[in-house]
């Protein structure tokens, strides 16, 4: 790997070491801190967090897989002079105060775009973030999960078999709080190891702006059709069963959300997609299908059979439409026959995209978002100059160091495959 300013050899991932040569944390240091579900809890941790100096570690858990939507169960800090917390958002659901004490605070999370948007949902938000797993991503990492990250960076292990749990029982078992706890405590050790990482690569300041970019970005709309992401869809052949589909799947939505239960726990996407293409008529032929034998699908067999029939019985007109057309470009499977140039220049762009990503020594995704690459190459801009490649790059979300290791290389390989 090369170091992006100077050209010269960067230092390789160290080999991965024997899992019993590295020690394993088992507890935190000072001891596991208790569970603050109340005002005057968390008034203690405003006071000794505003008291406390340097970033704070944050991390989130939250109940994936077991509840509907995305909460908050479980808030873990560190700061020096401060120590760890452990705050019950149930109890706690408004941390503004902590926020506000802690205003212009850098906050180190790792992955930080999974967690942010359910710390904003308690009013806790960082004015300046260090997002560790994003920092192994431009250092290059292929493996940047926290726990991998620990181990090459510290030399320590993480146990990460809670990492999956439902974190909306109560009370939480000492041995998860005990995991949570260790999450933040190697937080701002990573931070600053990879801190110098990134400054001696040359890519402090492109972390940076990375950072910048992830504060920044807006919340993410909701997706006009989200029954659309159903698993295994591409299965589905035509407009009536896509309506059993829509049908299933508001239905499994409606169910999940009052009784505050993940959907696929409710029902598969297999289940939605096998009902859609056999068409039950009865409570009988829809749960001889293996994905409705399970209790809680069983149990809403009549919901489903309904769903179905309404599916049956809307009109043509209001049937689905196999796809629906996006503002972007079509998929590029189908370029080589709608547009042959565009499928030449997305030849060509990806080809410099990929080559000055292994140079830098990073993933190409990292480098500059697939779709940027995707609508540069089916609609150039009109001047397919470094000018005007660059601020095509800049209207799709490109930042500043992105464009200026790309643009000049993407402009020349436009005119390649044009000419």
């Amino acid at each position: 790997m090369l170091n992006s300013k100077t050209g010269s050899p960067e230092p390789e991932n160290p080999p991965e070491q024997d899992e019993a040569e590295v020690p394993l944390l088992r507890e935190p240091s000072g001891g596991l801190p208790p569970v603050v579900a109340d005002a005057e809890g968390l008034a203690r941790v405003v006071a000794d967090f505003a008291a406390g100096s340097g970033p704070v570690a944050v991390d989130a858990e939250r109940a994936s897989g077991y509840r509907y939507g995305q909460r908050a169960y479980l808030v873990q800090l560190r700061r020096a002079g401060a120590g760890s917390a452990l705050i019950d958002p149930v109890g706690c659901p408004d941390l503004g105060p902590l926020s506000e004490a802690l205003a212009g605070t850098e906050m180190v999370l790792h992955a930080a775009h999974q967690d942010l948007p359910c710390l904003t949902e308690v009013r806790l938000r960082p004015d300046a973030l260090f997002d560790t797993e994003l920092a192994g991503r431009l250092l290059g990492y292929q493996r940047v999960g926290l726990g991998s990250m620990v181990e090459r960076v510290l030399g320590v292990r993480l146990a990460k078999e809670h990492s999956a749990v439902d974190w909306s029982v109560r009370p939480l078992p000492a041995d998860w709080l005990t995991y949570a706890a260790l999450d933040v405590e190697v937080l701002v050790d990573l931070r600053d190891a990879l801190e110098a990482e990134l400054a001696e690569a040359g890519k402090l300041e492109w972390a940076r702006e990375e950072f910048a970019a992830v504060l920044a970005a807006p919340p993410k709309e909701p997706r006009p059709d989200p029954w659309r992401r159903t698993s295994g869809i591409h299965r589905v052949r035509n407009q009536r069963a896509l309506g059993v589909v829509r049908e299933l799947w508001r239905e499994r939505d409606r169910i999940a959300r009052e009784r505050d239960i993940s959907p696929g726990r409710v029902l598969s996407d297999a289940g939605i997609v096998e009902a859609a293409t056999a068409l039950p008529r009865t409570t009988q032929e829809l749960t001889a299908l293996k994905p409705f034998s399970v209790r809680l699908a069983r149990r809403y067999a009549p919901n489903w059979i309904k769903a179905v029939s309404r599916a049956r019985e809307l009109p043509a007109a209001e049937l689905p439409q196999p796809s629906v057309p996006g503002d972007g470009p079509p998929p590029t499977n189908r370029w080589a026959d709608r547009d042959p140039e565009a499928a030449r220049r997305l030849e060509a762009v990806r080809a410099v995209v990929s080559a000055t990503a292994e140079r830098i020594g990073m993933p190409a995704e990292n480098l500059l978002q697939p779709d940027a690459v995707r609508r540069l190459a089916w609609a150039p801009p009109e001047a397919a100059d470094a000018d005007g490649v660059a601020g095509h790059l800049r209207a799709h979300g490109a930042r500043s160091w992105q464009v200026g290791l790309t643009a000049e290389d993407l402009a020349a390989a436009l005119r390649r495959a044009v000419g």
